[in-house]
């Protein structure tokens, strides 16, 4: 066999590509990064953009974005962070982000998805053993692939199947001498609920074990400061292992993990990712200190993001969508269809009433679901929700009367 005989078959996703790419997957959204963007040439209001705060086009952001890169170029500083990429600013933005999210120390990271992989690698061995929330984001899935040990996964959220698969992995590490990791998000970036962290960490009363939680999502946009959802339980001091993203609020590039200083120490020489990359470029780094202070001491940002978050919400649950269990910012709009359905009503969406979002079917939600994900900012206006609303209203009617059930996805 060829190896290159599996690429005939593209997988569940991919086997819509001749339909859908550039249009249902692999959009090209062009122009200023703001909610009114050009999609095939039209304008679009966009509410596809993990930008919360707004900071992707902010004219402070854009100016030492350009500064940066003007006095330093993408290249500096060249090499890994332990060989020569190692600069006072690096250390700086460590320093802010882990006093910010209350731990004494942090470590940058060049990617979230690939961070994330990285701090399960070097933190687990084969005699550890892991218990995670079955709707873990993809990357937390990936990091386990590479871990040799055993690993329990509980029902989403479900704190009595959490406990029973604890209980299983104290009786494990009895005989192995292990220790035991539980992994869960802050919040689920697909249905927009909370992980259960303050239940999580009451569990610490019963059983030994370390918290890992992926708050790329809650970073800017839950708690009092924006510290996060462990800030916004309450939980903050018992979370052992704290990691965020620029990707989402701070609108940018790169990751960082934060905990005790010994244990930022290890990873710092163990996570082979960083070990063997080139550091974060200069322009990143001034760019993501700029993005902290503004996400830090522009806290209408974070007000009117919830303030747009709410009006959305409150007004798609009054037209009777439904929205699942969001608790964030993330606004997911379930109803029932198949895959042509969902195509042709989103096609109906963006070419006829201008209203352009992410759509998600089925291996990803169950079949005969159709989920429409909305991601609001603080760069959305009230305006902007009552269109989409109305919008969304109408598009609703026609699929109930059928008007969307062909047997063909929307051609493009």
């Amino acid at each position: 066999m060829d190896i290159f005989d599996k690429v005939s078959n593209l997988g569940p996703i991919g086997q819509w590509q001749s339909q859908a790419h550039g249009y249902f997957s692999f959009p090209k959204l062009e122009g200023e990064i703001k909610p009114r963007m050009k999609f095939r040439g039209k304008e679009v209001l966009t509410w596809s953009l993990n930008n919360y705060l707004g900071l992707a086009n902010h004219p402070e952001v854009r100016k030492v974005d350009a500064d940066a890169a003007t006095q330093f170029g993408m290249a500096y500083p060249m090499g890994a962070r332990m060989m020569s990429g190692q600069t006072r600013k690096h250390e700086e933005l460590e320093d802010k982000l882990a006093a910010f999210v209350g731990k004494p120390a942090a470590f940058l990271l060049n990617y979230g998805y690939q961070g994330m992989i990285s701090v399960i690698d070097s933190m687990l061995g084969r005699n550890d053993v892991v218990v995670y929330d079955s709707e873990a984001h993809a990357c937390i899935i990936d990091g386990l692939r590479l871990f040799p040990g055993k690993r329990f996964v509980y029902k989403h959220n479900d704190m009595d199947s959490c406990r029973k698969q604890l209980e299983h992995a104290s009786k494990l590490v009895e005989t192995t001498k292990g220790g035991i990791l539980l992994i869960t998000e802050g919040v689920f970036g697909m249905a927009g609920d909370l992980g259960n962290l303050k239940a999580i960490a009451d569990l610490k009363k019963e059983f030994s074990f370390r918290i890992l939680v992926d708050d790329a999502h809650g970073l800017g946009t839950m708690g009092k400061t924006g510290a996060g959802t462990p800030e916004h339980f309450g939980v903050s001091d018992q979370i052992d292992l704290h990691f965020g993203t620029f990707a989402k609020s701070m609108a940018g590039i790169g990751a960082f993990i934060a905990s005790t200083e010994p244990v930022i120490k290890y990873l710092a020489y163990n996570m082979r990712s960083q070990i063997f990359a080139k550091s974060l470029p200069m322009p990143m780094v001034y760019g993501a200190l700029k993005r902290l202070e503004l996400l830090q001491t522009r806290p209408e940002l974070k007000d009117n993001l919830w303030k747009v978050a709410n009006a959305l919400q409150s007004g798609l649950r009054a037209e009777g969508f439904d929205l699942g269990r969001t608790q964030s910012p993330v606004t997911p709009v379930y109803m029932n269809g198949g895959v042509p359905e969902a195509t042709n009503l989103v096609f109906d969406l963006r070419e006829n009433y201008g209203v352009f979002c992410s759509i998600v079917v089925y291996p990803v939600i169950p079949k005969g679901q159709i989920m429409l994900r909305l991601i609001p900012t603080a760069a959305h206006t009230l305006e902007d929700v009552d269109i989409t609303i109305k919008a969304f209203a109408e598009v609703h009617k026609k699929l109930k009367a059928g008007a969307y059930s062909k047997e063909k996805m929307a051609q493009i």
